[in-house]
């Protein structure tokens, strides 16, 4: 049978909007020295796609390129000096881009064995969303039993991977965001409570959920207006996680709250540690995946695009109708 010589990738020429986006064919990649080539079962979305592809992330990749940054796949072609895998074997792999095709080119040397536990597009949603909030929660915040962590924006990917960790770390949490329909899915992912800010007033709630003593840890990938409100609400010792900006705008907080409170804001870049400390990440994602073995933990997937939905598939993340995370099926 004859080698395909081709692939389809989503391609991003100018930086722009989703709509912008195409679906072309190119060569198939070779891969070099150290490298592998995937064939992409799955590929994650991301908030930080939607940026990138405005050239608004701090990472600015060369145009034109393919988003992208987590797949899950199989090994088809090895390159010059590649031991540790085989062709043929499932892995996931995290990229900076190029993950939005029927092929990408990974470093053999990052590629995480693929669980047989997981699916493809359970695999695909794993490393980022799951590795930032553990990140966080364990080596940033360093949450314990007992405590109570708030988490905002709690219906995204990392905000329902942040409730399961936290559970699974036996702390109490409390869920807030801007929708009933969210907020249940919170509770079906292990929410002790919930607080819908959009209609609810956040300090108050929290005042209320915490009988005055406010959260110990709060996990906020959303900044905006909330933020200010809800680090107000903090306990005495507390910890803020700054995780993103999902909401669009970067909050100024008064320095005076952390002092009143004794409170840390703790800064989290789970991609930067990720390249720092390789093996305290792998050392996370493999408790993680313990967990999920005994079903202290899952993944939940909400959505499946193909590459001609790619556009779509991050209007619905920009729009913030998505729930958990969604996946691209080349």
């Amino acid at each position: 049978m004859t080698e395909p010589t081709e692939m389809q990738a989503v391609v991003c020429h100018a930086w722009g909007t989703p709509d912008t986006l195409t679906v072309e064919t190119q060569p198939l990649p070779q891969p070099g020295k150290g490298e592998v080539r995937l064939r992409v079962r799955a590929a994650g979305v991301n908030f930080p796609d939607t940026l990138i592809i405005q050239g608004k992330y701090q990472f600015k990749p060369p145009l034109p390129f393919t988003p992208g940054s987590e797949v899950a796949g199989e090994v088809e072609a090895l390159g010059e000096g590649v031991e540790r895998v085989q062709v043929g074997d499932r892995v996931i792999a995290f990229l900076n881009v190029g993950g939005y095709a029927t092929h990408a080119v990974a470093q053999a040397a990052q590629l995480i064995p693929m669980p047989p536990e997981l699916s493809f597009e359970q695999a695909a949603a794993f490393v980022l969303a799951s590795g930032t909030s553990y990140h966080a929660l364990v080596d940033r915040a360093q949450l314990q039993a007992g405590e109570t962590l708030l988490v905002l924006g709690a219906s995204g990917g990392v905000g329902l991977a942040a409730i399961q960790i936290g559970k699974a770390l036996g702390a109490r949490v409390i869920a807030a965001a801007s929708r009933d329909d969210k907020l249940e899915i919170c509770r079906q992912n292990g929410a002790d409570e919930t607080i819908n800010y959009a209609s609810e007033d956040l300090r108050e709630r929290v005042k209320t959920l915490t009988d005055g003593k406010g959260p110990n840890v709060i996990y906020d990938p959303v900044g905006g207006d909330y933020a200010e409100p809800a680090f107000r609400s903090i306990a005495w010792g507390g910890r803020y996680l700054v995780v993103g900006f999902a909401a669009g705008d970067i909050p100024r907080l008064p320095l005076n709250l952390p002092l009143l409170k004794g409170a840390s804001l703790v800064g989290v870049f789970w991609g930067e540690f990720a390249r720092r400390d390789p093996r305290g990440n792998a050392r996370n994602l493999g408790t993680m995946l313990e967990w999920m073995k005994e079903g202290r933990m899952t993944l939940h997937v909400s959505g499946r695009y193909s590459l001609e939905q790619a556009g779509q598939a991050l209007r619905d993340m920009e729009e913030r109708n998505v729930t958990g995370k969604v996946v691209i099926v080349p």
